[in-house]
């Protein structure tokens, strides 16, 4: 592949973006997507694939607070797939703090200098993975991956975007519920948390998993079963003990 050029302080290209929005095409531009704004952009090989569905796209939705308090106005996935790829992918991931970008042509990846040949895998034209900040349509800041063989996947993270804006950023934790359908503690865990601004993956049981998960995991038949960072807090006695302590 050619030298990727790192684009810091110059403005981004212009493109236009074919968008399905319910059953009608509508065209997005670069000018509404960032005048104006401070916008972190990620971009990535493709849709559904391995890396970019289990962590560089799930990071970035899991982390849209802390960046939103910290001034960033919207993040934005950019990937060479038609509309209907990416929205069908943000429906799978349930990412519903990411703007996703149709660069079905490659018009905008090959403006940054972006686009690669695949073809070995099938792919055709797709582009590099990188990051970057951008500030009213100029380029602040990129994270480029290293030119090597395969997919590399080392800077252009979510935690390292974060760390560039503001080292001190005080990131979520990770939290699971484990519920079931009409159980009120339930459904009072998961309000207390609501009410704490606390993000959580709720895992249901009969659709997420078994009562064989549940004793295997938790060491406990009833519900709900919520864990903290790791740590097994209990159910929703033990989570309003645990919030208030």
């Amino acid at each position: 592949m050619t030298a990727i050029e790192n684009k810091e302080g110059k403005a981004i290209p212009t493109a236009k973006f074919n968008v399905r929005v319910g059953d009608e095409f509508k065209q997005l531009t670069t000018e509404q997507l960032f005048k104006g704004k401070t916008v972190v952009v990620f971009s990535l090989p493709g849709a559904f694939t391995p890396t970019c569905s289990s962590t560089h796209l799930p990071r970035y939705n899991e982390l849209a607070g802390v960046f939103k308090d910290n001034g960033v106005d919207d993040i934005v996935c950019i990937s060479v797939n038609d509309t209907f790829v990416m929205n069908a992918w943000l429906r799978d991931q349930e990412a519903e703090h990411i703007t996703v970008v149709p660069d079905g042509n490659g018009e905008f990846s090959e403006g940054m200098g972006m686009l690669v040949d695949k073809s070995d895998l099938g792919f055709g034209k797709r582009s590099w993975r990188y990051s970057m900040l951008v500030k009213d349509g100029v380029i602040d800041k990129m994270f480029i991956e290293p030119e090597k063989p395969g997919d590399p996947f080392e800077v252009s993270d979510a935690d390292t975007m974060l760390e560039y804006i503001n080292s001190k950023a005080v990131k979520p934790e990770a939290i699971s519920v484990i519920t079931k359908p009409g159980c009120p503690y339930c459904a009072k865990a998961k309000q207390m948390l609501i009410d704490r601004n606390m993000a959580f993956e709720e895992i249901i049981l009969g659709q997420d998993a078994t009562s064989v998960s549940l004793k295997a995991i938790s060491g406990s038949n009833t519900v709900p079963q919520v864990f903290i960072s790791g740590k097994h807090i209990g159910g929703s006695e033990h989570l309003d003990a645990y919030l208030n302590s």
